[in-house]
């Protein structure tokens, strides 16, 4: 896959993503992320969550996250839910409680952060990422999915 194409961010395994996500210019991601396919390509990322999560490593995690990608093709910001309760996860595609934990970054740096390409403490430290709420279990977010590295 060295020819890019914006439409193979959504048709492709975690690991093939992670790889594609890695070798693609920022310039470049942040152009399909302000496109047409920012919303399959979230809604790809978001709907692999529940099978990348790692109930052996949550215990008794119970939290509702909130994942604000800004840079939406309007000027807005896209949310996501993620709840982790019980040794589950959902998504929600509208917020639908309060969070614990409110994480705001923009589409570039999302995708490398789902991707295993950047740490999100040092996102957070640099001020890439804006976290809000509890900023133990942010510091932890990335333990309890299996992230594929690219």
């Amino acid at each position: 896959m060295t020819d890019f194409d914006p439409a193979n961010f959504a048709n492709v395994g975690p690991k093939e993503f992670a790889q594609l996500v890695k070798s693609t210019p920022d310039s470049k991601l942040n152009e399909v992320m302000s496109g047409e396919l920012r919303g399959k390509i979230l809604g790809e990322v978001f709907g692999r969550m529940p099978q990348l999560f790692r109930a052996d490593r949550a215990g008794s995690t119970n939290a509702v996250i909130h994942w604000n990608i800004t840079g939406a093709p309007d000027g807005g910001t896209d949310t996501y839910e993620v709840v982790v309760a019980d040794g589950a996860c959902t998504v929600n595609e509208t917020p639908q409680h309060d969070p614990r934990l409110s994480l705001t970054l923009g589409p570039v740096e999302f995708l490398k952060v789902v991707s295993g390409g950047a740490n999100p403490v040092m996102m957070f430290m640099t001020g890439k990422l804006k976290a809000k709420g509890d900023l133990g279990l942010a510091a932890n977010i990335a333990n309890l999915f299996d992230i594929p590295k690219g």
